[in-house]
């Protein structure tokens, strides 16, 4: 599967690409077909600590799922999001298998 990592509005260090590159890429344990994924990593301006947000789309053949979670740290956010989506993918794939 292909993680297509981007930052908007500043540089992001590779450590975190990295991250999330390998974090991502653990998805494809639960639902196999997945075709690909677009990580944005945003920080919004304002005083509140919990200025990180991470939004992640996969798409998988017929459909597409979108997450977005907001943190304190990268790295907190793209772990939520991760569980968010194995939850979405396991479901998808029950769904899927029961059809079958």
């Amino acid at each position: 599967m292909k993680v297509n990592v981007n930052a908007v509005n500043f540089t992001v260090d590779g450590k975190l690409v990295d991250f999330v590159q390998e974090r991502i890429g653990k998805l494809e344990k639960y639902y196999d077909k997945v075709v690909s994924s677009d990580v944005y990593l945003k920080v919004e301006k304002t005083s509140d600590k919990e200025n990180k947000i991470v939004e992640v789309k996969i798409q998988v053949p017929g459909d597409e799922f979108m997450v977005k979670k907001q943190c304190k740290t990268f790295e907190e956010a793209v772990e939520q999001s991760a569980e968010s989506l194995e939850r979405l993918l396991l479901k998808r794939k029950e769904k899927i298998n029961t059809h079958i």
